[in-house]
């Protein structure tokens, strides 16, 4: 079931939140030894949490939006009791966190059951969740396949039918990249929107925290759990809570929405393309338009995002270099590496480049673009053949998220059906703070048959 089809059925006392929790758990030990999205299942806690759902129910007392809904989340959060891994080995021995991070807590007061600690990048910093230290995340559709990353096991717990609702975090593509290869919803809020207290951090400037789920209304509804200032974060936005999951049933009737080319058609193969311009044919589009300078915003993305990662990391490098995940520890180094004026030059770009955005979203209110530039390529796979160009991989994955990255909009990924056989998506993006708009666009999507999740 989905998130809030579980929550009903609790309400109406057809299940409850003890036996959605022990279906959940029999389906995580029956799958995830072929995916590998879990690095630890918490069990106990996830017990206790259901049977305090129970208790209200059988009390006659009212429950929480998301009473009895089990998710999971990516191992970078804090979840009181584990030692945060993010990904690397070199956690493993860190004392387990006192507390959970702020949006756990806040999914806990929601009355989502939190079952596990989810595999990731090392550090967040990859898109294909080719773990070395915990294994590769598989992708449900076919595990041969990378499940993307950084956040792959949260995105192939959805896919997996394991949980219903999952969250990750997205510095440069880290939710968009895994919810469109493994063929789910991803929200990657603006950025500020969400605390991100309680989570390992990678690039301060470009760190979002979000959601992964099976359809426009269950992330919605996480999301709605979990916003709201937060003063131990200060790039958290000091702005009231505002609920969307009320907002989807208005459609997207009178938005202005374009769709992205130029760049984003020439990064993208036949796939992809299909996937935006199919997407596109739901909705009246105003136009078919251009970002400007998108290629140097993904160059500006990559500067700030080494220089502040390999500054994070610098002492530890010095320290333990070989401990470090050998798909990143080069680049973290070569970015401690990184001239000053290099992050300056990229920082003042990135301004010019938020202020172009604005001025577009004063004519547009949803801008689509493909997600990624093909589908999930098998394991082990170091090259990538796009329009007659050779590029490497790994990178390549955030060819198209990255350019929206650099200025921090919020987006929706959704998954397209019908134009391959391996799942694709597309993003939907609005101007900052404009969630609603994103999920409006994509609930009507999903509505329309187009934006589709099946299981694997």
């Amino acid at each position: 079931m989905k998130a809030l089809e579980i929550v009903s059925a609790i309400r109406s006392g057809g299940a409850t939140a003890t036996s959605v929790l022990e279906a959940t758990l029999a389906r995580i030990h029956a799958h995830d030894g072929a995916i590998n999205a879990f690095t630890a299942v918490t069990a106990e806690r996830a017990q206790r949490e259901a049977a305090a759902i129970d208790a209200l129910k059988a009390q006659g007392r009212p429950l929480p939006p998301l009473a009895g809904v089990p998710y999971a989340v990516k191992n970078l959060f804090d979840v009181e009791g584990l030692p945060t891994l993010a990904g690397s080995r070199l956690h493993e021995k860190r004392s387990p966190a006192a507390r959970d991070a702020t949006l756990v807590a806040r999914m806990r007061d929601a009355g989502a059951i939190l079952v596990g600690a989810l595999n990731m990048d090392a550090y967040a910093y990859g898109f294909t969740t080719e773990n070395t230290a915990y294994g590769p995340t598989r992708n449900p559709h076919d595990p041969e396949r990378s499940a993307g990353g950084s956040s792959g096991g949260s995105a192939a717990a959805v896919a997996a039918g394991m949980v219903p609702l999952a969250l990750g975090s997205d510095t440069n593509g880290s939710i968009r990249v895994p919810s469109s290869l493994c063929g789910v919803f991803g929200l990657k809020p603006t950025y500020g929107r969400l605390p991100r207290t309680g989570s390992f951090p990678f690039v301060h400037s470009l760190d979002h925290l979000g959601a992964f789920g099976m359809g426009s209304e269950d992330v919605a509804a996480c999301y709605d759990a979990m916003q709201g200032p937060d003063a131990n974060d200060h790039a958290c936005a000091q702005r009231p809570v505002a609920p969307v999951l009320p907002e989807l049933a208005r459609g997207a009737g009178g938005l202005r929405i374009a769709r992205l080319g130029g760049y984003f058609d020439a990064h993208a193969g036949d796939e992809a393309r299909a996937a935006s311009r199919c997407a596109a044919e739901v909705f009246e589009l105003a136009a078919e338009i251009e970002l400007p300078e998108v290629e140097r915003a993904r160059a500006a993305a990559f500067v700030i995002s080494a220089a502040e990662g390999g500054s994070l990391h610098r002492e530890t490098l010095q320290r333990d270099y070989g401990g470090f995940e050998p798909h990143n520890r080069d680049r973290f180094l070569a970015g401690a590496l990184t001239p000053a004026a290099w992050y300056v030059k990229a920082q003042k770009f990135r301004a010019w480049f938020a202020e172009r955005c604005r001025e577009l979203f004063t004519r547009f209110d949803v801008l689509i673009a493909p997600a990624t530039p093909v589908v999930a390529q098998p394991l082990g796979t170091e090259w990538l053949e796009l329009q007659g160009r050779r590029l490497p991989l790994r990178p390549s994955l955030g060819l198209l998220t990255q350019p929206i990255s650099c200025v921090g909009l919020p987006v929706m990924t959704v998954p397209i059906a019908g134009v391959s056989a391996l799942p694709i998506g597309v993003q939907l993006i609005a101007a900052p703070w404009r969630e609603d708009l994103c999920l409006r666009a994509a609930h009507q999507l999903e509505q329309a048959g187009v934006a589709r999740w099946e299981p694997a």
